[in-house]
């Protein structure tokens, strides 16, 4: 849990993240990513199947929803890495 990441450094700042055995490696956030994208990308073709009724449209759909997200974050993210508050 982030939370428990958080540490009080000698100077009381509640700023600083550990960097014990705890944190998360980079591939594990990868993997954690993309298993999140399908977990939502099966989502969206669920809920398109039962609103249209057409599977192929459902996933026509999700396979939009797949690539649009993707896209949306990455330029989330890069905006989020521009911005100082909080770092």
């Amino acid at each position: 849990m982030i939370a428990d990441q958080l540490i009080i450094n000698n100077s009381g700042n509640r700023d600083t993240f550990s960097k014990d055995k705890t944190s998360e490696k980079p591939k594990r956030s990868i993997a954690k990513s993309v298993s999140w994208r399908i977990i939502g990308t099966l989502d969206t073709i669920l809920i398109s199947w039962v609103v249209t009724g057409t599977l192929s449209l459902a996933f026509s759909i999700g396979m939009v929803e797949l690539v649009t997200k993707m896209v949306l974050y990455f330029f989330h993210e890069r905006i989020w890495n521009s911005i100082n508050w909080g770092k």
